[in-house]
């Protein structure tokens, strides 16, 4: 790293190495940091060249800069209302030479329609809080409370301004947790943001679903397609080959050679302990 690029991390942060094209994410392991959901939320959603694409409620700016190492692109905006996070993230992408193709833009989810215009975007991602105050505890950091409970924005909000910001016929993708599937799908149907697409996530093979990723097309047909179930690990801390291909490029070594007995060090994954990201549904 030259000299340039250490003095975008500050003290107590660090530079991830996100392992696309030799990108690195700036996180401070005393706030929140990027997890899994991030990164299949980025494999999930799609985006052409020329789309006009937006997430809300960014943190750190890692899904932009995860989608524009996938799908290339040269307009994202990101949307986020805690100072430090937007920081940190303008520094990511001005240290992965990404400022003149994402945007970070601070404000509040609520108000995005008027910060942005309606119908101004072809795709909107979101990676929202999934606990609404009466599920679980607060996190005493204001930090994580933010990213994982529902304080500043609810799901409603989320999904009203997403059909706000989309053209007709643009694309909404979002993550959240299945036991609030009948609640998400409601309020995409009643914002006119039709459910398209739909894989649920498992931690193993023989455990429940903890994850749901969610495709919604503004002004959609009633159709759903119901993608195949996504495995994690296939023994503890072993993850499957195709969680192994949704972080590693194709010019990574091969992961899938590792012998099943050895755990393989995922990208950005140190600031919580494995045993702690997607062993159990109750630690979301």
């Amino acid at each position: 790293m030259e000299r340039w690029q250490q003095e975008l991390v500050h003290e107590g942060e660090r530079a991830d190495s996100l392992d696309r094209k030799g990108y690195q994410i700036i996180q401070s392991p005393s706030r929140f940091c990027f997890g899994m959901d991030a990164v299949l939320l980025a494999a999930f959603a799609n985006n052409k060249e020329d789309d006009r694409v937006l997430d809300l409620g960014t943190g750190t700016g890692v899904i932009p800069i995860l989608m524009e190492a996938r799908y290339g692109g040269t307009e994202y905006k990101a949307l986020e209302i805690q100072a430090d996070s937007c920081d940190m993230a303008r520094r990511s992408a001005r240290l992965n030479g990404l400022e003149d193709r994402i945007e970070i833009v601070e404000g509040d989810l609520k108000r995005s329609h008027e910060i942005f215009g309606p119908a101004s975007f072809d795709v909107v991602t979101c990676n929202p809080p999934y606990m609404t105050n009466k599920h679980g505890l607060t996190n005493p950091s204001g930090p994580m409370a933010i990213a994982r409970h529902e304080l500043l924005c609810s799901l409603e909000d989320v999904v009203r301004e997403t059909a706000r910001l989309l053209r007709p016929g643009g694309h909404s993708y979002f993550v959240h947790r299945p036991f609030r599937l009948v609640e998400i799908m409601t309020l995409m149907h009643d914002y006119g943001l039709e459910p398209k697409r739909m894989r649920l996530v498992y931690p193993y093979a023989d455990r429940e679903p903890n994850m749901v990723l969610l495709e919604g097309v503004r002004g959609g047909r009633s159709w759903l397609k119901t993608e195949p179930p996504l495995v994690i690990y296939r023994g503890q801390g072993i993850y499957t080959d195709e969680v192994k291909k949704l972080y590693f490029d194709a010019h990574m070594p091969d992961h899938s050679a590792h012998a099943p007995e050895q755990a393989v060090d995922l990208p950005g994954q140190s600031c919580r302990k494995r045993s702690e990201q997607w062993q159990d549904v109750s630690i979301w």
